[in-house]
């Protein structure tokens, strides 16, 4: 993965999704795997990066490129990727939305898979359109992906059969244009609105007098409604072409096999005669800085940034490479103190932060941008504050401590996903060889990747970073530009005052940054450790123990991922306990404290603590539960437990924290009832809750109910006793690593026993047909959601039939209000289910539509709903709901987060005792029978008790 790709993963979730720690080894070194600075030091800048020995490029004689990567992560699976040079910015002007066209009638037949061939062959094998095989297409490239087994006869080879017909071999079936226009209308109906306004306002003033500027890749309605057969297939034939394309095959293969595979199937494409040249379009330069301000009605943030076109950084070369390593460096400290600023009691912004990487349209320049969230009167406030932050930079510098930070947080960071390297899925590999062939992104093994950090982030200077203020935003080629609500009372700041704001900061007085807070230990010193006083092994490869404080601890060791640990530690309880008058402090408390930090540290503070390391500790209170999330490497894993304790014992009230965190809340809450998809999904809300005040979205008037002194107490209340809570703790560990930590800081966590439980707000499914319409929006698009809720037996076998009869009537809405009627692009279908407080399902559909389709299409889903419930399913049909149900959990089996979420559901459920289920899902499939399914449509998809809730354009009676 080239340099720009793999920084994005390194971004930390709560999820912790990305981690790992690169370890020495004794073994003898493969070709492309030597780390050190040393084995790339013959490399000049000007060289070209080297490429991944382990991977396979070619080029066949008729100009068709192709990248083949053994990969074994998923086992028994291929990803394939076919990417063609073909966009929507070389439609012809009567073909306007026409790229995107031709994409859809791929799956409406081929030569060798006529009809609905292609999505025949992927149920054959429990595969889905969407899931499994999917299209997308940009400006300047369309890329179709294919992801199938390798241990089912025949399927690799009948998969690359399918690239070759997507490759030359369209039908373009009058009938299947067809179907396939409703559905493009569809889609783009499903975009319309403030977000889509806004982008094509930013894309026609950032790209003023380039092509680009006019070929969004949606099109135009008019030109889709009316396209014919021969406008489709003159895109097709003039733009996909073997020299355009590149075939990409990732995973559980033979290299040379595949590649004489590839040799026979795609050698005999060719072009056509005369060949179109294929032109390529840039964006012309403008002198200065030009200032925009694009007001939406609907629009409910406000948005401020300063954006340059820069030459884009050579993707190939060495020197590119540190280039780029150096904008990483440089926006990354930027982002800091950008981010720092947000914690003031009176902060200039919500959020903010900076970066540099390659423009998607022309991927001639590069992109280096500074942006905002600001409240909807502080537009200059917000402007003037990152202009002027720019210029402390440019003036001042970073500070060495900054530097030093930001290296050891990208060489760590690179020294994780090195140690994850065999873990990478093959989906990721495939993505590499994509940007290779669009973008030229270099293709060095991670390893060569770490090597190269090493050779030159030590020798990467102050004086050199720092210089790239001037590189980044030049006088030339500026943009500011400014996306707010167009609210009644609000007058947004002119162009002239934009200018005039960041005239004026050229001649403040500045002062230089002060890094405070850094070099600071976690804890000064760790508790008197506690006790195991019971270990037990409920089930194989779980053990749980008893801690001397009554806490629980269940360890599940897993070889998933080697360096990711992930952990949940909870309580029943949750804002339930709270009572009405300090619900609303209750509710934020967890947002409170982890904008305060821990101890003595404030959150910026904290942050520079844990600078280079893979740790992530994160409160949540819900309705009925609180507790902790996060994760971190073998390597961190006393970090790790550390801030656990931090977090029960040492939550820190921050007055001007909280202050910036109530001002941020106002100003993204004042603007959201312009939207539209706001006001429906509360609709949906208030209809499913009775319109119960705890279900209520945060509002100005809730917001100025906040309370610091409240939410800390309401806070350390909830996690004042640890023997309420149980730890979940899974990933690359052993008992024996986690027992001395859980020891010293679990154990002597504080523990009253009181044993806390949730209060039952008594908010119920409503027992009746509710069925209400919202008129709001000026595009024009519906937006329905029917929720089937209420008491189910809630059981692992109950759960799976729900789901089961979900994923069913999914597939059958999909082949009838899509594919047979062309009323939506998107409709799915939700399950969930819940214990407590009460054992209750919920089935959610939804979908957008042309409002004048809208009530034929509800009474054609609650046909299908009717065809489900009175039709059995066919032996055969069960059979390929089982495979696709086992190849689903098969997936999901290989994540840590999955066997995490299991375990933690029994023990947050009162089911420890039945642990061992969390094993026998298998099980669980086989024994899955027609009756299951039938009973749970009929109990589930019950048409006498739901929830309607319909959105139309206003100002019109429908």
């Amino acid at each position: 993965m080239g340099f720009r790709g793999r920084i994005a993963c390194l971004v930390f979730a709560f999820s912790l999704v990305t981690t790992g720690t690169w370890r020495a080894s004794a073994q003898a070194t493969q070709p492309g795997r030597e780390t050190s600075a040393a084995s790339v030091a013959r490399y000049t800048l000007a060289q070209t990066m080297p490429v991944d020995p382990e991977a396979t490029l070619g080029t066949l004689p008729n100009g068709l490129k192709y990248y083949i990567r053994p990969n074994p992560k998923p086992a028994k699976r291929v990803e394939l990727r076919l990417v063609v040079k073909a966009g929507s910015v070389l439609e012809d002007d009567d073909q306007q939305g026409l790229a995107h066209f031709v994409e859809h009638m791929q799956f409406e037949g081929t030569t060798h898979f006529p009809g609905q061939g292609i999505t025949e062959f992927l149920t054959s094998m429990g595969l889905s359109l969407g899931a499994d095989a999917n299209a997308d297409t940009s400006f300047d490239e369309t890329e179709y992906q294919l992801g199938v087994p390798t241990d089912v006869p025949g399927a690799l080879d009948k998969a690359l059969l399918v690239l070759q017909d997507w490759a030359g071999s369209a039908t373009f079936d009058p009938s299947g244009i067809e179907r396939e226009r409703g559905i493009v209308l569809s889609e783009w109906r499903m975009h319309l609105g403030a977000g889509e306004r806004t982008e094509d306002k930013i894309r026609r003033v950032q790209l003023q007098g380039s092509r680009y500027a006019d070929r969004p890749p949606i099109g135009k309605p008019e030109i889709i409604q009316s396209a014919t057969r021969e406008q489709l297939v003159r895109f097709y034939h003039d733009w996909y072409r073997p020299d355009l394309m590149a075939v990409i095959v990732v995973g559980d293969v033979d290299r040379n096999a595949m590649e004489a595979m590839i040799k026979s199937r795609f050698s005999s494409l060719v072009s056509p005669t005369p060949e179109r040249p294929r032109p390529t379009f840039n964006v012309p330069e403008h002198p200065g800085t030009r200032y925009a301000v694009l007001p939406d009605q609907e629009t409910t943030q406000t948005v401020v940034s300063l954006s340059n076109l820069r030459p884009a950084r050579n993707q190939g070369s060495v020197g590119g490479y540190r280039d780029i390593m150096l904008d990483q460096l440089f926006g990354a400290m930027l982002s800091d103190r950008l981010s720092e600023l947000t914690h003031n009691a009176n902060p200039p912004f919500l959020q903010a932060a900076a970066d540099r990487a390659l423009f998607p349209m022309p991927r001639t320049k590069d992109e280096a941008a500074m942006q905002a969230l600001v409240s909807g009167d502080g537009i200059l406030r917000g402007l003037d504050s990152i202009e002027t932050e720019l210029q402390r930079v440019s003036r001042f510098g970073f500070t060495s401590t900054e530097l030093d930070r930001a290296k050891a947080a990208m060489m760590q960071s690179y020294e994780r996903v090195t140690t994850e390297s065999p873990d990478r899925e093959s989906a990721s590999r495939a993505d590499e060889y994509t940007r290779n062939f669009l973008e030229d992104e270099a293709l060095p093994t991670i390893w060569q990747e770490l090597a190269f950090h090493r050779r030159f982030l030590p020798e990467v200077t102050l004086k050199e970073v720092n210089a790239l203020a001037g590189d980044w935003f030049p006088e030339n080629n500026r943009l500011v530009l400014v996306t707010a609500p167009q609210s009644a009372g609000v007058t947004l700041p002119t162009e002239a005052q934009l200018e005039g704001a960041v005239a004026a900061v050229k001649e403040k007085r500045l002062e230089g940054y002060v890094d405070a807070g850094a070099g600071k230990a976690l804890m000064e010193k760790a508790p008197a450790a506690g006790s195991i006083t019971n270990t037990a092994e409920p089930t194989t490869g779980i053990t749980t123990w008893t801690l001397s404080n009554g806490a629980t601890v269940v360890l599940k060791p897993t070889k998933l991922k080697e360096d990711q640990i992930l952990f949940r530690a909870f309580a029943p309880g949750g804002t339930s306990v709270a009572s009405d008058d300090d619900f609303v402090p209750a509710r934020v408390s967890d947002d409170v404290v982890r904008a305060g930090g821990v101890g003595d540290f404030s959150d910026v503070e904290l942050g520079k603590a844990l600078s280079g390391k893979a740790v992530a500790v994160q409160p949540y209170i819900g309705e009925i539960e609180e507790g902790l999330s996060g994760g971190s490497t073998p390597q961190d894993l006393e970090t790790l437990f550390q801030l656990i304790y931090l977090r029960f014992t040492a939550p820190r009230a921050d007055p001007a924290a909280f202050a910036a965190l109530q001002s941020q809340a106002r100003a993204l809450v004042a603007n959201q009832n312009a939207s539209p998809e706001f006001v429906f999904d509360q609709a949906i809300d208030d209809a499913l809750s009775g319109h119960n005040p705890r279900r209520g979205p945060e509002t100005t008037a809730s917001v100025d109910k906040w309370n610091l002194a409240k939410s800390m107490s309401f806070y350390k209340a909830r996690f004042a006793d640890a023997s309420n809570f149980t730890f979940v703790f899974v990933g690359s560990f052993t008992p024996d690593q986690i027992k001395p930590l859980a020891e010293k800081y679990l154990a002597t966590l504080p523990a009253t026993r009181t044993r806390e439980t949730f209060r039952d707000l008594n908010i119920r499914p409503p027992t009746a047909k509710i069925e209400t319409t919202v008129q709001k929006g000026i595009a024009p698009k519906s937006a329905v959601a029917i929720v089937f809720t209420g008491p189910m037996q809630y059981d692992d076998q109950h759960v799976l039939a729900l789901r089961t009869v979900s994923l069913i009537l999914q597939s059958r809405l999909v082949d009838t209000i899509r594919q047979e009627l062309g009323g939506t692009y998107s409709i799915t279908v939700t399950p969930t289910a819940e214990k407590l407080p009460t054992p209750t399902y919920t089935i959610r559909i939804e979908w957008t539509c042309d409002p004048a389709r809208t009530s034929a299409l509800v009474e054609r889903v609650f046909e299908e709903i009717d065809f489900i419930k009175t039709t059995a399913i066919r032996e055969a049909g069960m059979a390929s709901l089982r495979q696709t149900l086992k190849r689903d959990l098969d997936d999901r089996q290989q994540d840590n987060g999955y066997w995490l979420t299991q375990i933690a559901r029994r023990y947050e459920d009162g089911d420890a005792a039945n642990l061992a289920a969390v094993n026998q899902a298998p099980d669980r499939i086989d024994a899955l029978t027609t009756d299951d399914i039938h009973r749970a449509a009929v109990e589930y998809l019950d048409t006498t008790r739901y929830v309607r809730v319909t959105l139309m354009p206003e100002g019109k009676e429908w």
